[in-house]
């Protein structure tokens, strides 16, 4: 893993000078209640390449940097991508970040919420056909200001396992909003390989493991499992197969049906298998203490016939029942759960019972599903709330939209593009400012198609 230069150190620096006089203060503000939005487009990013944006963090703290990774196919599909880019929304100049060597790959980097800090996927270097880029060969990297790359997670894949230390691949690495824990996805590279969990890395906690196998390394972070999965859930019970598409729930956790705050939790998507024996994706929460305590058990590290498993401090719940809904289940395009900032909604995605791809709400201590959007035309992104708690912004019927949380009006922001003109899947992403969207775009160029990083900014009017 080849550091950072000093020259892209020092402009990294220099960017985000005036940074801590950001952090503290109100990122942005709020939008009107009152709605008449127009808005203006700009393609940011220019010329033959390719170009994705994870589905959350991918602005500066400043809300003038966007960060992205260079995957050169153009359906985004094959994890070929060698550097980390950011780009400046109001000039234009792109900095590269981070150059990957000796046949890894890199991608899907995602910003830490108040520091000149990102976490991206990092692939194998010196690939073999036994140990190449996949769910279980992956891990992340910390690329931290004035310091370059370092490895987030450890990996140790020789028995006795090491606490800590991971056996298999992390992927989608994001912040918690208070920017000191960080959550991914995980596959085990030696046990139920397909099997997929949620993981949590703690900074601060660096964990050493011995050289006695070529693809272990040391990680800065202390790594565990909080998903509870199985690879063949008992059906009409809790149990999943699956656990992934995560989200940190609320800026300040959430309130307990009793009263009391939850300060830590992830929601995220588990399948389970219904009493007819249907899979069907639901949503779940996975709530954690609030200092995790971890007691150094056979358990927590897994063995060579069980993978990791979770601290005894944490507990997994279902929080939607849909199995007998005309169309059950969490659908639509790939996405995230993604709490309001307030912790009081978990939006997910789901067919109503015209089979129309909508937004819906639950909150996380539970009850019922709530529909948001009543439109028409399916949700086609990922989506993002702006940092007030009262909209959400994704892609429907070949534009962006703006769709308020408390009506569930919908307001189109840019004009309807066709086909691959239409806003890509992965990302429509408020920026911290409240007043700007990333996406990406399909766009031709002297007759060569290419992603390119579009930004809609918002001009509300009263």
């Amino acid at each position: 893993m080849r550091p950072l230069s000093a020259r892209i150190c020092r402009s990294l620096l220099a960017a985000t000078l005036g940074l801590s006089a950001f952090v503290g203060q109100t990122a942005s503000t709020p939008l009107p209640h009152t709605m008449t939005f127009t808005a203006h487009e700009k393609q940011i990013t220019r010329g033959a390449g390719g170009r994705l944006l994870a589905n959350i963090g991918v602005w500066s703290p400043d809300s003038q940097w966007i960060v992205y990774d260079t995957r050169p196919d153009a359906a985004g599909d094959v994890f070929t991508g060698s550097t980390i880019e950011r780009v400046n929304v109001q000039t234009g100049e792109i900095q590269v970040l981070y150059r990957s060597t000796n046949g890894a790959h890199c991608g899907v980097p995602t910003h830490h919420p108040t520091r000149a800090e990102l976490v991206f996927i990092h692939g194998p270097e010196n690939p073999t056909p036994e140990w190449s880029y996949g769910p279980c060969h992956r891990q992340g990297v910390l690329l931290v200001e004035g310091a370059g790359p370092r490895p987030l997670d450890a990996r140790d894949l020789t028995p006795p396992f090491t606490c800590g230390a991971l056996r298999g691949g992390s992927h989608v690495h994001v912040w918690a909003p208070a920017g000191d824990w960080v959550s991914f996805t995980y596959n085990d590279a030696l046990v139920e390989r397909d099997l997929r969990d949620l993981g949590i890395s703690l900074p601060g906690r660096p964990v050493r493991v011995a050289r006695d196998h070529e693809r272990n390394h040391d990680g800065d972070c202390f790594s565990v499992v909080v998903t509870r999965t199985t690879a063949q859930p008992t059906p009409g019970t809790d149990e999943i197969q699956r656990a992934c598409e995560e989200g940190w729930v609320g800026t300040n956790g959430y309130l307990r049906a009793n009263g009391t705050r939850q300060q830590r939790a992830l929601a995220f998507q588990g399948q389970v298998v219904s009493a007819n024996h249907q899979v069907v994706t639901e949503v779940f929460v996975v709530d954690l203490p609030e200092e995790l305590a971890i007691t150094v058990t056979p358990e927590l590290a897994g063995d060579t016939t069980r993978r990791p498993q979770p601290p005894a401090s944490v507990r997994q719940r279902r929080v939607t029942h849909t199995a007998n809904r005309k169309h059950p289940g969490v659908q639509g395009p790939r996405h995230w759960l993604r709490s309001s900032p307030d912790g009081r909604q978990i939006a997910f995605l789901m067919k109503d019972d015209d089979g129309v791809v909508q937004l819906w709400s639950i909150n996380p201590a539970g009850g019922e599903p709530r529909q948001i959007s009543r439109n028409p035309w399916p949700i086609t992104s990922a989506f993002t709330w702006s940092p007030d708690g009262r909209y959400l912004a994704h892609a429907g019927d070949g534009s962006v939209f703006l769709t308020e949380a408390a009506t569930g009006k919908s307001h189109r922001l840019t004009p309807t593009r066709p086909g691959t003109e239409a806003p890509r899947a992965e990302a429509c992403v408020f920026a911290p400012d409240g007043r700007k969207i990333a996406l990406v775009r399909r766009v031709a160029e002297a007759g060569v198609e290419s992603n390119q990083i579009c930004v809609v900014t918002l001009d509300p009017g009263r």
